[in-house]
């Protein structure tokens, strides 16, 4: 768990016929949006992804998913305007990971998929704005299970933002439809500077049917 803390900023399928091959190899149906929904302690959020703009990035995602490894996983840090004074750049956000049972020491944590290549802001669109659900990382492409909502716009965490010093930024690949006001409740639990205690656990994460 501490080393997951020291992660996300250290210095920081589909649209059409067909189908689409994801990072663990399997094929989804297309889809122009993939509703999920987050049960949490503190509240359920609901979450669009966009596998039109950012595919990599959310066929990433939905393997997580589809193999319950978010179900019993927590949200373990919180970033807000008073606990980040080594930062010259301000940001707020929580930070999300898969269940411990399924990550090892390592970091980044090996949760048993390959990381991905960082689809930036730049070619993507989808930028670092309220609600935005977002990769955590280190190197540009190291992104694996670990995630973040933004509370409020975070142009820094964009494309040629400077929370990150390589200026790539961080891969936005969806955004909360429902649920600000859990995310906002969660970011200010109690907290020792960033890292949240109690973490707040996530109790499943599911797609949504229309």
């Amino acid at each position: 768990m501490k080393r997951i803390l020291a992660g996300l900023l250290l210095c920081g399928l589909f649209g059409g016929a067909g189908g689409l091959t994801g990072p663990g190899g399997q094929v989804h149906a297309q889809e122009e949006e993939i509703t999920l929904e987050m049960t949490t302690e503190a509240g359920t959020i609901e979450i669009v992804l966009d596998p039109v703009r950012a595919p990599v990035t959310v066929a990433n995602f939905m393997q997580y998913v589809d193999a319950g490894q978010y179900n019993g996983g927590v949200f373990h840090r919180t970033v807000t305007m008073d606990n980040q004074p080594n930062n010259d750049v301000k940001i707020e956000v929580i930070q999300g990971a898969v269940n411990p049972d399924y990550r090892d020491d390592s970091y980044p944590p090996n949760s048993g998929f390959d990381p991905i290549p960082l689809e930036r802001t730049s070619a993507t669109g989808l930028k670092h704005v309220d609600g935005a659900i977002s990769m955590a990382r280190m190197g540009s492409d190291t992104a694996t299970s670990g995630f973040f909502f933004c509370i409020g716009d975070q142009p820094e965490l964009d494309f040629s933002g400077k929370r990150n010093p390589d200026g790539q930024g961080f891969a936005a690949f969806g955004r909360v439809t429902r649920g600000m006001d859990v995310i906002r409740k969660i970011q200010m639990s109690p907290r020792e500077n960033q890292r949240l205690t109690p973490p707040v656990v996530i109790t499943k994460v599911e797609r949504k049917t229309q």
